[in-house]
């Protein structure tokens, strides 16, 4: 694969901003000397982190929250922001013990991903936990999560469910999988 030289950002500016997004306009000029207008969510910076944790070999656990964006309640697996001064493993441990009730012993870094490169500037480190211990810490949700125990046998019947749509957890869900059937021994 050839190395691509990114374009020049000719100039960068915030357009837009609510108390939770900033919409950032790039002047570009590409390598060819095309010239062209962007427009990306501009991100916090810090990173975020989802966790998928496995109490066992058997079963791992969802959250079911409210989705302003969807307005309806969805599963997926617990997640957050990094916070200043937290690195990914230990936001994953804080959201953890916020959103499900536990703490991990271990942690796999399974994969950094992106939302939607082409329009946002931000990236989700997905981690798996296990040696799961129960210890709960307070979190800023409006309301109790409730927390969903399922198997790994039942991955199918997951995936059709309507409330089970989320893009990064079906990704992290696959990842997960693939992770523990190529790593037998992190149960052991």
């Amino acid at each position: 694969m050839t190395e691509r030289q990114k374009p020049t950002i000719l100039a960068q500016q915030i357009v837009a901003q609510s108390r939770l997004f900033r919409v950032e306009q790039l002047e570009l000029e590409f390598s060819n000397g095309e010239k062209r207008t962007y427009e990306r969510m501009a991100g916090s910076g810090r990173g975020a982190v989802m966790v998928i944790a496995c109490p066992d070999p058997e079963h791992f656990y969802l959250v079911r929250e409210y989705c302003a964006g969807t307005h309806d309640y969805q599963l997926g697996f617990p997640k957050g922001l990094i916070d200043p001064g937290e690195d990914a493993a230990t936001a994953a441990n804080r959201e953890l013990k916020e959103e499900a009730g536990y703490g991990a012993n271990q942690l796999v870094m399974l994969k950094a991903v992106a939302l939607a490169p082409g329009y946002f500037n931000a990236t989700m480190q997905l981690v798996l936990a296990t040696g799961l211990y129960e210890e709960r810490l307070e979190g800023d949700e409006p309301e109790p999560l409730e927390l969903v125990r399922w198997r790994w046998q039942e991955v199918d019947a997951l995936l059709a469910r309507p409330d089970f749509s989320e893009a990064r957890s079906v990704a992290a869900l696959f990842l997960a999988k693939q992770y523990l059937d190529s790593q037998p021994h992190v149960f052991k």
